[in-house]
């Protein structure tokens, strides 16, 4: 079927109920370009939807669009395709119920061909619903793109076209394709199936033509086996991608008519396991760097705009990740294309929960009707794509501790495998939750329930012997044996000590804390049969607000972990959320063994002295920066990362001496020093020698705002956007940590704003505003063009300083 852009002229409101009284008018709908978070507009405040949204609120969002159906459609099938819409999607077409979806993150595929007025106007309406339903900000509405779907009776079914390459060689390389193709006539009908590909190299491979007689209202399935004699590998370092055009003809060679046509994109690599080599892509093992990421896009919210989510794998890409896992959801069509562009691989993942609730309103209440259609859906969406190379059912489900459970998890499991036999099935299972009653009885004596992250903080050291205990092994056992990866939540101690009793066991850290990378990735390369570790998180996230935050009085986490408004991020991100790397991502680029620079990282200073408390989500309070308002002699403390054999600290001239540094103590010293303004240096010895060294300059008292921007020109069409950095730095370029400002921000000519904040982990302010206070000297502006032509971008601090530039849109 024929796919035609369907995301502009829409309008959300808050859905008016329909026997409510109003004191006045009801909400005017007010017009969005899709993808589009519906939520990021709603009120933040302590009545708000609490620390797992980031103090968000709920409510019911309505979005319309009204269009143009042509009257050539009559007779064919029109569909429309929703990537996704969180949730409790229902939709309406010309005033009748047409289709709905439970699920916020799965796509589905509506038949509006009964509804439409064919040479008319059209209007589609979609009802979304959040509440109570979510453990981190999920975002409201159609946050994903959707699609209009054109076709005659007789079609290739959307995502038909399924590409396996079974038997991969240096010189030969089989690609296998099948395409299901539908007749919805009330005749038979005999048809032509036909593919040219495009590979990376621009060499063009043609398989014949295949006829394939269609019965009415039934669907048949074309095979075709394409050689070539000259593959071009996929991998992360080189990932090459083939195109397939597939074209549905009507008659002989001579005279045949393309009736329907569709494209995609492959690539050619294979994928083994076993304990032995762990995993290998095209017969070399790569051990998975990972980063578990959620899915919003900052101070975009939940909308996966393309250009959004592409940005985000480049920069995991630039910080050493060479994987991805989606947390818990499945990743959006724009970031697994990203992925494949890029050499990034995945590991997509279907649920947080099966029937067991975690939220009072969650898809726990339409998991036992649903579950089929949605891991249906996921694999649909994923299986051309080379970057995918594991397919999680769940991620910390409370079920799989039961015998029941364990059963859901193995239907789970045989249905991926049906759907998609290419691919290994893993689950990330924390072994807490199959004790977590017992748990919860010696963690606390309050009558309150304790959640679960809280548990995990409250037990500490004991948690690895609670993982790799008697009781959790009985209880796992079966959850265990239906997948071909066990993914381990922070269940690293099960690693080696399974290795007697489970010699062919294949594991991976699906889900670890980040500041025990080193201890963790010494496991990984010590072990064939671990293939990989993925830290929480890559990048910063919305919601489960507080949960790597520093605290400094044991007030501060009283309550638990959750932090009251007006905190909103999760603070335990590699990458803040706006995408700067933050300490704890060059101490992984090291441990990876990926730099050899040693990092400077300093301690605020203000807390000096006062203890801190961590969560295991939490890295120190520390930033890179020489350019504080402490006083001279004020001590600060200093990290260095290195793996280096030693490394020297050296303040303007004047050497600290020289520590251990390296694998001997988990690539990280400390220094404690006065405070003085200049040249901070750190230097790296080996072997006796000094090899490199990195600094830190304290900046001026003269103070400017810089703009930035990632791409000076972008496309004119809404799937790109501009990513304006604004900076506070001194007249030399550097980058003034310690001197915040609040900033107003102007765009016209051919874009608007799409958002604009910083990475602060708690504020009250709001990115669909134009003012925003910097953080750590730093904010983002989203720009998103609106046509071809110039926009103009100005920023102001509010003591006068500015700055501006132009973007190109076309």
């Amino acid at each position: 079927m024929f796919r035609l852009p369907f995301n502009t002229n829409w309008s959300v409101r808050p859905a008016p109920a329909l026997f409510a009284e109003y004191g006045g008018t009801a909400d005017e709908p007010r017009p969005v370009i899709l993808p589009h978070d519906a939520m990021l507009d709603t009120q933040r405040s302590t009545a708000g939807e609490g620390p797992s949204s980031g103090h968000y609120s709920g409510g019911v969002f309505e979005y319309s669009k009204t269009f143009q159906a042509a009257a050539e459609w009559c007779g064919g099938r029109v569909e429309l395709l929703f990537e996704a819409v969180y949730r409790d999607a229902v939709v309406f077409i010309n005033g009748q119920w047409a289709g709905q979806r439970p699920a916020g993150y799965s796509e589905f595929i509506v038949d509006a061909t009964p509804f439409l007025r064919f040479g008319e106007q059209n209007t589609v309406r979609v009802e979304a619903r959040i509440h109570r339903d979510s453990r981190w900000y999920s975002g409201g509405g159609i946050h994903r793109g959707v699609t209009l779907l054109v076709g005659g009776t007789t079609h290739i079914v959307p995502d038909g076209v399924r590409v396996t390459t079974p038997d991969v060689d240096a010189h030969r390389a089989v690609i296998a394709i099948s395409t299901e193709v539908r007749n919805d006539a009330t005749t038979t009908r005999t048809v032509f199936v036909e593919h040219e590909i495009v590979a990376p190299d621009g060499r063009t491979l043609r398989g014949t033509a295949a006829p394939v007689t269609l019965a009415p209202r039934s669907s048949e399935t074309v095979r075709h086996r394409v050689y070539d004699t000259e593959p071009r590998l996929w991998s992360p370092e080189t990932p090459q991608l083939y195109r397939v055009r597939t074209a549905l003809g009507d008659g002989p060679d001579q005279t045949r008519v393309d009736i329907d046509s569709t494209e995609c994109i492959f690539g050619i690599r294979t994928i083994q396991l076993d304990p032995s080599h762990g995993l290998r892509i095209n017969g070399s093992t790569v051990k998975l760097r990972g980063a578990c990421i959620h899915h919003d896009n900052g101070v975009l919210g939940a909308a996966a705009i393309p250009r959004a989510d592409e940005r985000r794998v480049e920069l995991l890409k630039a910080a050493g990740f060479n994987a991805i896992r989606a947390s818990h959801n499945p990743l959006s069509r724009a970031m697994l294309e990203a992925c494949d562009r890029l050499g990034m691989l995945v590991m997509d993942e279907t649920f947080d929960m099966w029937t067991l609730s975690k939220n009072p309103f969650d898809y726990s209440l339409a998991f036992p009707e649903w579950w089929e259609r949605d891991v249906e859906s996921m694999v649909r969406k994923d299986f051309n794509h080379p970057s995918v190379i594991l397919y999680s059912i769940g991620n910390e489900i409370p079920d799989t501790g039961t015998p029941m459970g364990s059963r859901i998890g193995r239907h789970l499991a045989e249905k991926v495998r049906t759907l998609d036999p290419t691919r290994p099935v893993t689950n990330g299972i924390n072994g807490m939750l199959s004790v977590l009653d017992e748990l919860r009885h010696s963690a606390s004596s309050a009558d309150e329930p304790i959640g679960i992250n809280t548990l995990m903080t409250q037990l500490g050291t004991v948690m690895g012997e609670v993982t790799s205990s008697d009781s959790v092994t009985r209880r796992l056992a079966e959850s265990f044996s239906v997948v071909d990866v066990v993914g381990l939540n922070y269940g690293e101690t099960r690693y080696e000590a399974d290795l007697q009793s489970h010699p062919d066991r294949i594991f991976v850290g699906s889900e670890t804390f980040p500041a025990q990378i080193a201890r963790n990735w010494d496991l990984v390369l010590r072990n064939s049969h671990v293939i990989g570790d993925f830290t929480w998180t890559g990048i910063d996230y919305l919601g489960e607000a507080g949960l790597g935050r520093v605290a400094h009085s044991g007030s501060e986490l009283a309550n638990g972990i959750a932090a009251a408004y007006p905190w909103l991020t999760a603070w335990c991100g590699d990458l803040d959320l706006i995408g700067d790397r933050r300490p704890a991502s060059f101490y992984r680029e090291i441990v990876f063994g990926l730099r050899r620079e040693p990092y400077i990282a300093v301690q605020r200073p203000r807390f000096h002295g006062a203890p801190a408390i961590l969560t295991p989500w939490s890295w120190s309070d520390s930033v890179s920066s020489w350019s504080w308002s402490a006083a001279p002699g004020d001590p600060v403390t200093v990290e260095v990362y290195s793996d280096a054999e030693e490394v020297e600290l050296v303040l303007n001239g004047r050497s600290f001496g020289r520590k251990p540094s390296g694998a001997a103590t988990a690539f990280r010293t400390e220094f404690e020093l006065g405070y003085e303004p200049g040249e901070l240096l750190a230097v790296a010895w080996r072997a006796g020698e000094a090899t490199e060294t990195v600094g830190l300059q304290s900046a001026s008292a003269s103070a400017r705002v810089v703009l930035a921007v990632d791409r000076p020109a972008i496309s004119a069409g809404p799937d790109d956007l501009a990513y304006v950095t604004v900076t506070i730095e001194d007249a030399s370029g550097i980058r003034m940590l310690d001197s915040d400002r609040l900033l107003e921000i102007e765009v016209t000519g051919a874009g608007e704003l799409a958002g604009f904040g910083s990475a602060a982990p708690s504020t009250a302010e709001s990115f669909t505003d134009q003012v925003h206070t910097t953080f750590d000297g730093r904010a983002l502006a989203v720009v998103r063009p609106t046509g071809i032509g110039e926009i103009h971008i100005r920023v102001r601090s509010a003591d006068g300083l500015s700055d501006e530039l132009i973007i190109s849109a076309g």
